[in-house]
């Protein structure tokens, strides 16, 4: 016969492994929700998701999903024909597209606390940030292709010195303009800012055939892209 609190322990690990079970469909789900653009304007991860997005971030995974991002941007690329005037555009976006920040989010809790805009602004400035391989890849190569690359960023104007610096570290190179925030352009949510700036080069005569960034308000808008490739990021977002 089975001692009852034998029976007890069995069954209170049967409900754990279910719950775990049950917590990873439900995350994956939520995931693909904030990928999609689905989870609209969120805050922080669901509490029940750290194991998950940790998991996630840290492993195999999202280096994956962003190379795969990576290939399907080049391929579109190298479908476009560039005229050879210099107006060919593609449009880059910085922290969590060319840059990583993934050793920072681990201080806060892979997106379980919202985003701390000092700490993120200290990460910035040890200048040290490094490249998502990927993304620096899909950089020479559109570079290659003859675009002409502009990075775009919500960045202050007051980070462009450390910003250009950290892109040297990390590999990229010979951008035609990098574009910050201004003191005009402080106020302005994430999406209105960044139209603006693609409108401002569209009217200079610039075809912006492609634009990378992992935040949905880096991409939408208005003066979109021709096509539009989101870099997966479930740790925050950026309106």
């Amino acid at each position: 016969m089975i001692p009852k609190f034998l029976i007890l322990c069995l069954f209170c690990l049967a409900s754990s492994v279910l719950s775990q079970s049950h917590d990873l469909v439900y995350c994956g789900s939520w995931r693909l929700s904030v990928e999609t653009n689905n989870a609209g304007n969120w805050t922080t991860i669901p509490e029940r998701c750290y194991e998950y997005v940790k998991e996630y971030m840290n492993g195999d995974r999202y280096l994956s999903d962003i190379s795969v991002v990576a290939e399907n941007a080049l391929k579109y690329a190298k479908m476009v024909h560039i005229v050879g005037d210099g107006k060919d555009a593609w449009i880059f976006d910085v922290d969590d597209t060319l840059l990583s920040f993934l050793r920072g989010y681990q201080t806060y809790g892979f997106g379980a606390q919202a985003q701390n805009k000092k700490g993120f602004r200290r990460w910035a400035l040890r200048g040290k940030v490094p490249a998502l391989q990927s993304c620096l890849r899909l950089y020479k190569e559109i570079q290659r292709l003859g675009f002409s690359i502009f990075i775009l960023t919500g960045r202050p104007e007051t980070l462009r010195n450390v910003t250009e610096s950290n892109l040297w570290y990390a590999g990229y190179d010979h951008w035609q303009r990098l574009l910050l925030r201004n003191s005009t352009d402080l106020s302005k949510s994430a999406t209105e800012y960044k139209s603006e700036k693609r409108k401002e080069l569209q009217d200079e005569g610039y075809r912006i055939h492609g634009s990378s960034g992992d935040q949905w308000s880096d991409l939408r808008g208005f003066a979109m892209a021709e096509r539009s490739f989101k870099v997966p990021n479930p740790t925050y977002a950026v309106t």
